[in-house]
């Protein structure tokens, strides 16, 4: 079975505050496949990682098309331990504004075959969180411009 690895990582500078999203998509050789960031507007941290979460998926399905991703593993890697344990269902989603995060991704998680959610440390997780200040740098430096 063909497996599929993504890294993904959200940040917000304020919590609330500017928000960003980065996920790194790689096949079952750690090889880069896609690479994404992107700014999110105003978010909480937790916002902030269940959107990188839910735009991951989305990308995965486009990229790989929904029957390729029913026959193939994936590893969902995150540096935030609420969101893997929430996913995983050792954590209550008990935030509002989390809550229909969670059940958009948890929905979307059902498009897919085997989907493992992986916390790790985030000095695992750098190249996501790269893109996320990636995102977030830029967009400050546009908002100076004017």
């Amino acid at each position: 079975m063909e497996k599929i690895i993504v890294y993904t990582d959200g940040g917000s500078r304020g919590n609330p505050g500017p928000a960003g999203i980065g996920v790194v998509i790689e096949n079952n050789k750690e090889e880069v496949i896609k690479e994404y960031s992107a700014c999110l507007g105003e978010a909480t941290n937790n916002e902030a990682e269940y959107q990188a979460l839910i735009f991951a998926l989305k990308k995965v399905k486009a990229l790989f098309g929904k029957e390729k991703i029913k026959k193939t593993e994936m590893e969902i890697r995150s540096d935030s331990e609420l969101l893997v344990s929430q996913l995983n269902g050792k954590y209550k989603v008990l935030d509002k504004d989390i809550q229909p995060l969670f059940l958009q991704a948890w929905n979307l998680k059902t498009d897919f075959g085997k989907i493992k959610f992986t916390a790790l440390p985030r000095e695992e997780n750098k190249e996501a969180d790269r893109l996320v200040n990636q995102a977030l740098d830029e967009q400050q430096k546009s908002q100076k411009l004017f």
